[in-house]
């Protein structure tokens, strides 16, 4: 399977570290074929389908994270979107929590293999830890879930950069009263489609009012 090529296809090319991007992020999808025979990663393994779906919207947004301390990619599953934005932001320390076992001993891997020294692995939810300046995730939960269980980190000042669908704007108005109730606020980062029709993306970010920020200082 020539990830590499894929990769080399649909990267942006003003993307950082663009060329370290597709060696690594080449080296991490065939770590993932090889794992997926002894169990279940993911079902995107065409060569093709997991550039885009899995590096290309991993790493879209990653301007979002320039300049951020630690981020903490919660249910990171395979690795999404936490190892390729960790090759692409190299100054920033990546933190990838996963509760399953199995999932988390790869990452830790993969990790190692790819010799990422700013990623570390957590085999535990992300909840528990939510020590980091932004929390993400790639469709983990609705926004109200995520309000929820990062009610504290969001407390202290975290923010949350989400990678949705095209439907948020109903995840939006379904977490409404307690994004009120707790004083935050939702804002649309960003919206990109994926080459060929692989789908549709916003980036959210959930933050605290900025007054009530102010008032903090």
């Amino acid at each position: 399977m020539s990830f590499e090529r894929e990769l080399e296809d649909v990267l942006p090319t003003d993307l950082p570290n663009r060329e370290m991007v597709i060696s690594k992020a080449a080296k991490h999808l065939e770590l993932i074929v090889e794992a997926n025979q002894q169990f279940n990663l993911t079902r995107i393994l065409d060569p093709r389908e997991a550039a885009i779906k899995h590096v290309l919207d991993s790493v879209m947004p990653w301007r979002y994270f320039e300049g951020a301390r630690t981020v903490l990619d919660a249910g990171t599953g395979a690795g999404f979107p936490g190892i390729p934005l960790a090759v692409v932001l190299p100054k920033v320390t990546f933190q990838l929590s996963e509760s399953i076992g199995k999932k988390a001993r790869f990452v830790e891997t993969t990790v190692q293999e790819l010799g990422l020294t700013n990623a570390s692995v957590v085999n535990q939810r992300a909840e528990e830890i939510a020590d980091a300046d932004i929390i993400t995730a790639r469709a983990v939960a609705p926004i109200l879930r995520a309000v929820v269980l990062f009610g504290t980190a969001f407390k202290n000042g975290v923010r949350a950069i989400l990678y949705k669908g095209p439907d948020v704007q109903l995840e939006i108005e379904a977490a409404a009263a307690e994004l009120k109730k707790r004083r935050l606020r939702v804002d649309v980062l960003e919206r990109y489609d994926l080459p060929e029709a692989f789908g549709s993306r916003t980036i959210v970010q959930i933050a605290r009012l900025k007054q009530d920020r102010q008032n903090d200082d």
